[in-house]
């Protein structure tokens, strides 16, 4: 019997490269001349998994987001796996926004990744739900490859990562 390879698909962010792009996020709205004098906050809960924006108004709200936005691109932090909740009033005319940084492959998706695996008709490409990753197995290698391809070109709810390729 052949040796069969696998590998994993999994979707997260690194929450040290957060932490050190809201740092940087941080320092440059302080810095920046557009936000002196406005009510500007970014806060950061790593065991919640959220960013907290607060601003002024909603003008400065998106302004912040940009460069955040920025900060976790530069940090290859995948803009995919956050959620941009609804912008709410916060006390003093100020608004609010609670960004949640996705982590995990949702039970949807990874259905729908398996769904997709099954109907291209793949013959000897296995897939299996492992909690919040989706386990992909092949005698061949190559066909390995042709199904990373394939994912890579699908468009999911989150940044799909490959991993522990054996």
């Amino acid at each position: 019997m052949a040796q069969t390879q696998s590998f994993d698909v999994t979707s997260g962010v690194d929450l040290q490269e957060v932490d050190n792009a809201v740092n940087q996020a941080q320092k440059e709205i302080g810095q920046r001349y557009d936000f002196k004098g406005q009510n500007a906050e970014l806060e950061y809960d790593r065991k919640e998994g959220t960013l907290t924006l607060t601003a002024s108004d909603e003008y400065y709200l998106n302004a912040m987001w940009q460069v955040i936005q920025d900060r976790l691109f530069t940090r290859k932090v995948p803009i995919k796996n956050l959620d941009r909740g609804k912008i709410e009033p916060a006390t003093g005319g100020a608004v609010r926004q609670v960004v949640k940084l996705k982590q995990g492959i949702s039970q949807d998706t990874c259905r729908a990744i398996v769904k997709f695996l099954k109907d291209k008709k793949l013959k000897r490409v296995q897939a299996a739900i492992q909690g919040d990753a989706v386990r992909i197995s092949s005698p061949s290698r190559d066909d390995l490859q042709d199904v990373m391809t394939m994912l890579k070109g699908e468009d999911y709810d989150v940044e799909l990562q490959f991993g522990n390729y054996r």
